[in-house]
């Protein structure tokens, strides 16, 4: 199976499908076991041509004290404190992500999760190529730390973060790890509205960190056309990563801004479209131009009758189609020759005419 850069390199882009702990709903929905429900998901995004999937490593009593307020739409997930919300789907430990991991080995498709207390950072040492963390642990120097010691790979997301604590936290990871760096734009609201995606950012970001692979973690709605996913890509997020469910009109957790099969289907399809119509950056006349090139630029041609012997002057030219005589960037080198021969009017000139 090829790596987290291995397919980067080679797609140009890279999916993420954010599991995160949707298989719980999912599990309810078709009566299996939580197991089940995860494998199957894992199945649906390999199928469909997804690199990477990926889940959350938690318990509710390290992550959220008991009082902790919900900061999502109640609309959608109607559960109000985030330490219950968090209980309802912590019974995942390193059993099964080891599992989990084995099946995603099988299918040749990415496993990661991404750790929120010490303890998943240790046991997900064994099971994952990168390490990813939440945009709620851009502060959590301490814990930026620890996974930095690590010496994996890092993919970090900026959400609700003002540049100075991106910053900070790039410092400390660099301070302990040498190893590549991806720096995810993201908004912090579940879900995103459109006019709040700010996809400028991922520039901002290009610029600020031009040493970084920059990427884009979704929370927007899916969209027919995909347009938030490619418009990202086309800003330069190479790595894009997306909740995924098989059912989107799940009620709880992050089924409604999730995509699904058919939504990451059109995503991969229109980022390898743009990925062709961004062909590459250097400039020179395509093979595809060349004749155009000849028959649309213009040559020197004669504007009157030139007779063998006449010193050439400006008067006596013109500029005209097709390119396939003298170039009008050569007319120094033409003016005050001497006609060879008689030249016709309207002649495309030639070395061979001029003396």
């Amino acid at each position: 199976m090829k790596t987290y850069f291995e397919e980067l390199k080679e797609k140009g882009y890279y999916l993420i499908a954010e599991i995160g702990v949707n298989y719980y709903d999912i599990a309810e929905k078709k009566r299996i076991a939580l197991l089940d429900a995860a494998k199957l998901m894992i199945k649906e995004a390999k199928q469909c041509g997804i690199n990477a999937v990926k889940f959350q490593s938690y318990k509710a009593e390290k992550l959220a004290a008991k009082l902790s307020p919900a900061y999502w739409d109640l609309k959608e997930e109607s559960t109000t404190s985030q330490y219950e919300l968090f209980k309802k789907y912590d019974l995942f430990g390193k059993h099964e992500y080891t599992i989990l991991k084995k099946y995603c080995d099988e299918l040749e498709i990415m496993f990661m999760s991404t750790p929120f207390d010490f303890e998943a950072v240790d046991y997900l040492q064994e099971l994952v190529e990168i390490y990813k963390i939440s945009s709620s642990d851009i502060t959590n120097l301490p814990f930026l730390e620890y996974i930095a010691k690590k010496d994996k790979p890092i993919i970090i997301s900026t959400g609700a973060s003002n540049l100075d604590e991106i910053i900070k936290a790039v410092q400390v990871i660099k301070a302990y790890n040498n190893k590549p760096l991806t720096i995810m734009h993201c908004v912090l609201e579940y879900p995103t509205p459109l006019q709040h995606a700010n996809l400028l950012k991922i520039k901002s970001l290009i610029n600020e960190f031009p040493n970084e692979i920059i990427g884009y973690s979704d929370h927007t709605k899916p969209t027919e056309n995909a347009l938030v996913q490619i418009t990202a890509y086309s800003m330069g997020a190479s790595v894009i990563e997306k909740h995924f469910t098989l059912d989107k009109t799940l009620k709880g957790n992050d089924h409604y801004h999730a995509m699904d099969v058919n939504d990451a289907k059109k995503i991969i399809h229109n980022l390898e479209l743009v990925k062709e119509i961004k062909g590459n950056a250097d400039i020179y006349c395509l093979e595809s131009e060349q004749l155009a090139r000849e028959n649309a630029r213009r040559s020197i041609v004669a504007k009157c009758a030139i007779s063998s012997g006449t010193q050439i002057t400006r008067e006596m030219l013109t500029f005209k189609r097709p390119g396939k005589g003298i170039s009008p960037d050569r007319i120094s080198d033409i003016l005050g020759k001497f006609a060879k021969t008689d030249i016709e009017e309207d002649t495309i000139l030639n070395e061979f005419m001029i003396e």
